[in-house]
């Protein structure tokens, strides 16, 4: 009988010793954390272009254009550049608003559920002087 209770003790403290491995893993594991990025619109020396004027970011990431010198600015998401085709995107994850004071922003988080891609984007005001940025989600 003491043989028995003392393997069921063995047995007891193995399986906890083994419980408690597991979730030192299952804690220590940590998920993949999103990450924000930055894109100024306007350079530091007044340029009228979105620096970094092109950005990998993966699904979840947030992406913030800050206003930045030479106002006014906006981003606008290319319809015909948009992985997939999907028009109502781009004009989801556009913003029309311009800013006008340093340090206005918009933010935009390129979901999971969005396809992976180039998205090409544009500053409507400074198009034409080459205002465009490119965000590639992975």
């Amino acid at each position: 009988m003491k043989q028995i209770a003392h393997s069921l003790s063995r047995l007891g403290l193995a399986c906890l010793s083994l419980v408690l491995v597991v979730a030192t893993f299952a804690v220590s594991a940590s998920p993949a954390l999103a990450a924000d990025y930055e894109v100024k619109m306007g350079s530091d020396s007044g340029l009228l272009v979105f620096e970094p004027a092109k950005l990998t970011v993966s699904a979840g990431d947030t992406v913030t254009w800050v206003n930045n010198k030479m106002a006014p600015h906006n981003v606008i998401f290319d319809a015909n550049q948009i992985p997939g085709g999907d028009k109502g995107l781009a004009d989801k994850i556009s913003h029309n608003q311009l800013t006008f004071a340093p340090g206005e922003n918009y933010a935009t988080t390129f979901s999971a559920d969005m396809p992976s891609g180039d998205y090409t984007y544009y500053c409507a005001p400074h198009r034409g002087a080459g205002m465009v940025g490119t965000i590639t989600v992975e």
